[in-house]
């Protein structure tokens, strides 16, 4: 339970999110819509 923790956690979702808004960009653009 340390802030250290806790903020590599914050960035590793941050980077998730950024990378499934990328995926859904990308899948959206190769079908067409």
């Amino acid at each position: 339970m340390s802030g250290g923790h806790t903020a590599g956690f914050g960035g590793g979702f941050a980077l998730l999110v950024v990378l499934f808004i990328l995926l859904i960009i990308v899948g959206s653009c190769y079908v067409g819509f």
